[in-house]
């Protein structure tokens, strides 16, 4: 059965791209079948993946407007280890023609109906604002992976991004969930990350994954090389991290699919 999750964070910085291609990564790397959907305009995703936004003569774009199908845009990059729904700066426009369009935050569930059969796990990544192609990435998503830092404004941004879950969950999504919170570019020499960081796990326990990713230097440098940390440097501090999660998220799938076949 397919998992479909969406990366968000509407704010920027917070290492939502470097976890979606990394995770994604890990996954494949469990012989997983693994599709990264990228909605970010900004094309990060695609880039990091090892595919060259710049030669797209298609993209994610089209697929949103109708104009050609999510089979006839997928990339298989042998490079990354999965398929990628790659996206450039067409992007922007896709989200202004949205806005008129009738069930315009379904367009990508609709579109990637046709494919989820063959994966695994749909891994999307989300640009840094809670706009329609986040919408379109919620509705379409069984879970959310949040991504954050652990300083003073975090908390904050959480709340707002909870309350837009909750209204596409009442809404459009009723199977849509909160999979977790993801401690980023963590430091623990820093007083601050410590204290936020126990404040997230005494707010929403075991939703927190026990996975923290570091800071890490090859993390960086990765994306520059159109390279996952795995590709990079495997042996780095953020490789494992990355592995450590992917591990995570297997095992809390394995024992809900155990938890809901028992009932």
């Amino acid at each position: 059965m397919t998992k479909t999750i969406t990366i968000a964070n509407q704010k920027g910085g917070v290492g939502k791209t470097t976890t979606t291609v990394n995770l994604a990564a890990a996954l494949a790397a469990t012989k997983r079948r693994v599709l990264l959907v990228d909605m970010d305009p900004q094309g990060n995703a695609t880039m990091g993946s090892g595919v060259d936004k710049n030669d797209l003569e298609i993209s994610v774009c089209d697929v949103l407007l109708g104009e050609a199908s999510a089979a006839q845009v997928l990339i298989t990059s042998n490079e990354a280890g999965y398929d990628v729904l790659p996206a450039n700066a067409d992007l922007t426009a896709a989200e202004v023609q949205l806005m008129n369009k009738i069930g315009r935050e379904k367009q990508l569930s609709l579109a990637l109906d046709g494919l989820r059969d063959n994966y695994d796990y749909i891994l999307i990544d989300c640009p840094p604002a809670l706009n329609m192609l986040t919408v379109n990435a919620l509705v379409a998503a069984d879970g959310v992976v949040i991504p954050m830092q652990c300083e003073y404004f975090a908390l904050e941004g959480l709340s707002s991004l909870l309350d837009t879950i909750e209204q596409i969950r009442v809404s459009v999504n009723p199977d849509i969930k909160l999979e977790g919170l993801l401690r980023t570019m963590y430091d623990p020499r820093n007083n601050l990350s410590n204290d936020v960081s126990s404040e997230l796990v005494e707010h929403f326990g075991d939703q927190v994954y026990r996975t923290v990713i570091p800071r890490n230097v090859a993390l960086a440098e990765a994306p520059s090389f159109g390279q996952s940390i795995l590709k990079y440097n495997r042996n780095s501090r953020g490789s494992m991290a990355y592995l450590a999660l992917a591990g995570e998220v297997l095992r809390r799938d394995a024992k809900q699919s155990h938890y809901v076949g028992a009932q």
